[in-house]
């Protein structure tokens, strides 16, 4: 039964990182496939293919690195005795957390998408675009040190 606890908490850091990973799959697909149709339309219409728009299509990337986070800071946990008492609490933290860093991702994934239309269509607009996707990511910003740092 003692390796219950270290196992349960470890197992919530890795369920974090992987919903942050899923995520950050969505994501970075979903930009992805805005940022080739927005290259499409620069080429058909003669225009140069932004570079920037590479910009948009790893912004959810970062969401990974959190879930990474996550699963750090719960490895330490992990071998804590005191930590061992609110396994459960640990474990649904990083299941929920991990989910919604990752839907940040997601939807991180679908501003960036807007953005490369954007931007590939009037070549303008690139600060407003990255403040509204850093906008989105603060979400996974307070996710990630608000679920851990109430453990420590």
């Amino acid at each position: 039964m003692e390796e219950l606890a270290p196992a349960m908490i470890k197992l919530g850091g890795a369920i974090a990182f992987s919903f942050a990973a899923i995520g950050s799959a969505l994501g970075t697909g979903t930009a992805a496939m805005a940022g080739i149709g927005a290259w499409k339309k620069c080429y058909l219409q003669g225009k140069p293919a932004p570079f920037t728009l590479l910009i948009f299509i790893g912004a959810p990337l970062s969401q990974t690195i959190y879930g990474l986070l996550f699963a750090i800071f719960y490895k330490g946990f992990a071998e804590d005795p005191v930590m061992h008492a609110i396994w459960p609490a640990l474990l649904g933290a990083g299941i929920v957390g991990g989910i919604a860093i990752g839907f940040s991702a997601w939807y991180q994934g679908k501003t960036s998408a807007a953005a490369n239309d954007s931007i590939g269509e009037t070549g303008e607009g690139l600060v407003n675009n990255i403040i509204s996707i850093g906008i989105v990511e603060t979400v996974a910003l307070f996710v990630t040190f608000l679920m851990t740092l109430a453990f420590i």
